[in-house]
């Protein structure tokens, strides 16, 4: 037996289900075993090898064990004459195994070996090497004195990330997501110490295996890609603190003689966890000072436009009116789950503001020698109802925090790699999911002579060589691999040669059942929507969606101008007036000959009224089917929301310019 490959699995099937398919185009040359030791998982891991992997040996534990004491189970049962650790969120090239089996075999002395490991975007992981944490490279750490200065040999030992990423070294510890190693090398210095339940073990045997004689190298002429803390993701262990508890633990047990070391850990632990919680508390704070920052700007408003001045009370009442007025603002806003559940909510903040101007005039009947000006009120009532919920929807906007598709208005640009039947069926799919994030701008092929062409209406618009120049043209922020479509050499090769831009590298596995991202997984296959509650349906959303509709198409009748007239194409100005009356929706479903020569009022249907634009509106494409434009209704019947509404509204008139343009 060449090669024993074992991965300790802990509920993330996907990931584990592309790691065994690289896996498999890997070992094709080796006589190998492959073990998978499931630590309990939830989420159908188990059942998956069953069905997909029958070649695997899968070992079941009944409760989650740990890193450590999971692998020494395979361990213990392993036969090759290499055997390498594996984390179940990695893809392998197709050269990885045997490139070191080849070096190891040549060199007699490396008893360990790892290779480069690539963050999804590219970009080196750097505990693919690093140092033991003497007290010296534990100070350069916890002092951030590493992170400042990582070329320079003084400061950029952790890491040692002054050496070329590119060139083969001796190091003291590779990471615990790869390790590649001789059998003889486990038969002497014994298995991962299961004191460690997680983190730590890598470091502590390394250094039992450098102790024993062996040598420990970094061996970047392969590589592969590890997605990083996804079992823990998907699980309620504090990973910050299992970490800390690790170092604690590998220092006592190899370095119990430095005190400094013990004090620069301790001293780092409570300097990360003020770090911590510094952050989480400011995650929590910022939305209400930005409420009250833009309240005073309302009230200011309110006063300029009143008395023409910024400050309009007397001195003894400003602080007062400082923060009373803005502390009820945002304890209205507050209990209405507006900084917690709904902490981007348009709408409830909107409600929220108006509640509280409400309260805030009441208590003027109370205070007479704070009721100056209710025209101020109304002013900065008016300005307030736009400035607070304005800042949420402009949030949820840039930063991809929304209900349409998941992102920003367009959805993110991107380009599938492959023209084969997969990449055609991965794009079959994005089309007909609603929820898509993926804004398609063109496939990419292997080879550049059929540059041009068109395949399910997507043109091809570069090769594999030329990538990089299409993703800058272009403008893309997401690139979508199908795992049949390239070789794992190839598809790691284009990842590791654009790691200098900002792209989100996904993978699509063999199943495709889902698309693997670094920080999340989009499913492919929708399911029915059946027996669920249509936000449409809510009383409270139907006078919201009647409401807007009279003031929006208010608006757009009292503001017309020729500009609007560009955008008839997609929405029909000249219907405004029935949009006013009742008979139709500024957001709903396709306008066409039945609606038009009057349907009945689909109110008690999922279906939403007929609109002068809308999700299929915004989506159309020829040989689109009626179960498609279905979907889209679904879709916004149980999505609704105003802001949903108004990103439709807005999709559309650029949309409509984008096309007068061309």
């Amino acid at each position: 037996m060449d090669l024993s490959v074992i991965i300790v699995n802990y509920n993330v099937r996907p990931f584990l289900e592309n790691a065994l398919n690289s896996i498999r185009r890997a070992v094709v040359d080796l006589m190998s075993e492959i073990f998978v030791v499931d630590n309990a998982s939830d989420d159908g891991s188990v059942e998956m090898v069953r069905e997909k992997f029958p070649e695997v040996k899968l070992i079941q534990n009944k409760t989650n064990l740990g890193f450590s004491a999971a692998n020494n189970i395979a361990l213990k049962q392993s036969s090759g004459k290499f055997i390498v650790l594996l984390n179940p969120d990695t893809i392998v090239q197709e050269d990885t195994f045997s490139s070191l089996t080849d070096f190891l075999s040549q060199n007699p002395k490396v008893g360990l070996v790892g290779c480069k490991i690539l963050n999804p975007d590219g970009t080196i992981q750097l505990a693919c090497r690093r140092s033991f944490p003497t007290p010296w490279i534990a100070l350069t750490k916890v002092t951030g004195l590493s992170a400042l200065f990582p070329k320079t040999k003084l400061f950029g030992k952790y890491n040692l990330t002054y050496l070329d990423p590119d060139k083969a070294s001796e190091v003291d510890a590779i990471s615990g997501s790869f390790m590649f190693l001789k059998k003889e090398v486990y038969e002497q210095v014994g298995g991962l110490d299961e004191k460690y339940f997680m983190y730590g073990e890598d470091l502590d045997w390394c250094y039992r295996v450098q102790k024993s004689g062996w040598k420990i190298y970094y061996y970047p002429q392969t590589q592969i890609i590890h997605y990083k803390g996804e079992s823990t993701r998907r699980s309620n262990i504090d990973d910050l603190k299992m970490f800390h508890d690790a170092m604690h633990i590998f220092v006592k047990s190899h370095l119990n003689h430095s005190f400094l070391i013990l004090s620069i850990l301790r001293v780092g632990i409570v300097m990360r966890s003020w770090f911590t919680n510094s952050i989480r508390l400011a995650k929590y704070l910022i939305p209400p000072i930005i409420d009250w920052v833009l309240f005073l700007v309302a009230l200011a408003a309110g006063s300029l436009l009143r008395f023409d001045k910024v400050v309009s009370v007397p001195p003894y009442a400003i602080l007062p009116v400082i923060i009373v007025p803005g502390l009820i603002i945002i304890l209205t806003i507050l209990f209405s789950g507006g900084y917690t559940k709904y902490r981007y909510s348009f709408f409830r903040t909107a409600i929220s503001v108006i509640i509280g101007f409400t309260i805030i005039s009441a208590l003027t009947f109370f205070f007479k020698q704070f009721a100056f000006s209710r025209i101020v009120v109304v002013y900065a009532t008016i300005v307030s109802v736009i400035l607070l919920p304005g800042w949420r929807f402009l949030f949820r906007s840039l930063f991809n925090y929304g209900n349409l598709s998941k992102g920003k208005i367009f959805g993110r640009k991107t380009l599938i790699v492959g023209v084969d039947r997969n990449a055609q069926q991965l794009l079959q799919k994005l089309r007909s999911s609603i929820s898509s994030r993926y804004n398609i701008v063109g496939l990419i092929d292997t080879t550049h002579k059929n540059i041009g062409d068109k395949v399910l209406g997507v043109e091809i618009v570069g090769s594999s060589e030329n990538i990089a120049k299409v993703i800058d043209e272009y403008r893309v922020s997401d690139v979508i691999f199908s795992a049949e479509s390239l070789s794992y050499r190839d598809i790691l090769t284009v990842v590791s040669k654009s790691r200098n831009r900002e792209i989100h590298f996904r993978m699509v596995p063999n199943s495709m059942e889902v698309i693997i991202g670094k920080t999340h997984i989009d499913q492919l296959d929708e399911f029915p929507l059946i027996e669920i509650e249509y936000k449409l349906h809510s009383p409270l959303n139907r006078f919201t969606k009647r409401l807007f509709d009279l003031i929006g198409s208010s608006i757009m009748l009292i503001l017309f101008s020729p500009a609007m007239k560009a955008f008839k194409e997609k929405i029909h100005y000249n219907l405004l007036p029935f949009v006013f009356s009742g008979r139709y929706s500024l957001v709903g479903s396709p306008i066409d000959s039945t609606f038009l020569n009057g349907s009945k009022d689909n109110n008690d249907s999922y279906i939403p009224k007929p609109g002068l634009t809308g999700m299929y509106q915004i989506n159309r494409r020829e040989g689109m089917t009626r179960e498609e434009i279905e979907k889209y209704n679904l879709y916004y019947a149980k999505n609704y929301s105003v802001l949903l509404d108004i990103e439709i509204i807005l999709k559309s008139i650029i949309l409509s310019n984008k096309n007068k343009k061309r």
